[in-house]
C-alpha cells in the first residue's frame, strides 16, 4: 500500500546505482532567512557526514552546558549521507566565533551567528540536493525530456520509503495499535508509527489520483494549497484563473493526513478520497481513536532549480524541494535503481 506507487511520467528511463559513497548524496538545508546577527541563541550551521541529527543536537548541547531540548532544529536530515543543517544553541557566555570548528564523529560547525529564538520544526523553507548517479544508462535525449517534463509539472508528493522504517517496521507497529489495541511503550515508536499509518494513508488517495491522471489538476471540491505554505482552501469548483495556477504550480490540490475532524472535501473530490481510502477504515478509526488531529499536505510538489550534469557514465542531478518533501519521489521518475534505497530530506 506505502510503496507500490504508480508513476506520473512513466516508468523511468535510465538504470543506475545510487549511495556509492555519502557524498553521493548531498543535502543543504534552505532557511529561507538569515541570522538576527543578535539575540540570546546561536544560529549552528553544522555539516555532518554520516551522523544522526538529534545525537549532534545532543553533542551541542553537552558542549554549550544545557539540555538537549534547549537545542532546537528544523528537520531531520539523512544519516546516510552529506548534509548542511542548522541548529540553535543557548548563547550563554559564548561568542560565535567561539563556535566555530567544533566537531565531533561525523559532524563539524562551519558558520556561526546571534539569532533572537530558538529554531523550531518545520522552520527552513526548502532543501536542496545534489545526488549523483554512477553507472547510468540511459538515452540522453530521452533523459532530458524526462528532466523538462518533471521542471514544468512537478512530481506527485508520495512520501519516502524511509518514512516506513526499516523493512515497514512502523507500519507493523501502527497496525497492532490502531487495529488492534497493542500501543507501544515507547514514546519515539508511538510517533513513528503515527506518522507512517497517515503517510501510508496519504500515499494510497496520491496513487489513485495519479492512476486516474488528476495528480497534477484541480477537480471539483478539492481543498487546495498555496505552493510552498500551509494555507489551504476550498475549491467547490475549478474556475480558469485557478486552473491556470494550478499549471503555473502556484497551487496544488491536497490529500488527507487522517485524523480527528469533519473533511473539508465536497463533491467528485471527497468521493474519489474515500473510495481509496475504504479498504483502509480500522486505520482511520485507530487515528481518531487516538485523538491525531487531521490536516492536508499537497499531492504535487515542485522541482525547482533543476539541473544535470551528464559525463560518462556518471549523472549529476541537483534540485530543490520545499520542506517534507523526498527526493526520491523525484529520482523514481528518472531512475530505476536498487529496491530499498530511500532518499530524503525533512
Amino acid at each position: 500500500m506505502a510503496l507500490d506507487l504508480p508513476y506520473a511520467h512513466g516508468a523511468p528511463i535510465a538504470s543506475g546505482r545510487i549511495r556509492a559513497q555519502p557524498e553521493d548524496f548531498v543535502v543543504r538545508e534552505y532557511l529561507g532567512f538569515e541570522a538576527t546577527g543578535e539575540g540570546e541563541h546561536l544560529l549552528l550551521t553544522v555539516r555532518k557526514r554520516g551522523a544522526n541529527s538529534k545525537w549532534v543536537a545532543r553533542q551541542i548541547a553537552s558542549r554549550a552546558g544545557v539540555r538537549a531540548r534547549e537545542v532546537g532544529l528544523s528537520g531531520l536530515k539523512d544519516r546516510h549521507a552529506v548534509t548542511e543543517q542548522a541548529f540553535t544553541v543557548p548563547a550563554l557566555k559564548t561568542e560565535p566565533a567561539e563556535w566555530l570548528g567544533f566537531s565531533g564523529e561525523g559532524f563539524e560547525v562551519i558558520a556561526a551567528a546571534r539569532q533572537r529564538r530558538k529554531l523550531r520544526r518545520g522552520a527552513h523553507k526548502a532543501n536542496d540536493f545534489e545526488i549523483v548517479v554512477r553507472d547510468i544508462d540511459a538515452d540522453r535525449g530521452h533523459l532530458q525530456k524526462r528532466l523538462a517534463e518533471i521542471s514544468r509539472q512537478g512530481v506527485p508528493n508520495y512520501f519516502g520509503e524511509q518514512r516506513f522504517g526499516r523493512d515497514d517496521g512502523n507500519l507493523a507497529v501502527a497496525e497492532a495499535w490502531l487495529c488492534h489495541g497493542i500501543s507501544p511503550v515507547d514514546r519515539d515508536a508511538r510517533s513513528f508509527a503515527i506518522s507512517a499509518a497517515r503517510s501510508a494513508l496519504f500515499n494510497a488517495v496520491l496513487s489513485q489520483r495519479v492512476s486516474d491522471r488528476s495528480w497534477n489538476r484541480l477537480i471539483p471540491g478539492d481543498v487546495v494549497n498555496l505552493d510552498g505554505t500551509g494555507s489551504v482552501f476550498v475549491c467547490e469548483l475549478p474556475d480558469t484563473s485557478l486552473d491556470a495556477r494550478c499549471v503555473e504550480l502556484d497551487v496544488h490540490p491536497t490529500g488527507p493526513l487522517c485524523g480527528v475532524g469533519e473533511s473539508r472535501m465536497s463533491g467528485v473530490a471527497r468521493d474519489v478520497e474515500e473510495q481509496a481510502l475504504a479498504p483502509w477504515q480500522g486505520w482511520q478509526e485507530g487515528l481518531m481513536r487516538i485523538n491525531v488531529e487531521q490536516s492536508r499536505r499537497a499531492l504535487r510538489v515542485a522541482v525547482t532549480n533543476l539541473s544535470s550534469e551528464h559525463e560518462g557514465s556518471t549523472l549529476t542531478l541537483r534540485f530543490r524541494l520545499t520542506r517534507g518533501a523526498y527526493a526520491t519521489v523525484v529520482l523514481r521518475e528518472i531512475v530505476e535503481v536498487g529496491a530499498r534505497e530511500a532518499i530524503g530530506g525533512d
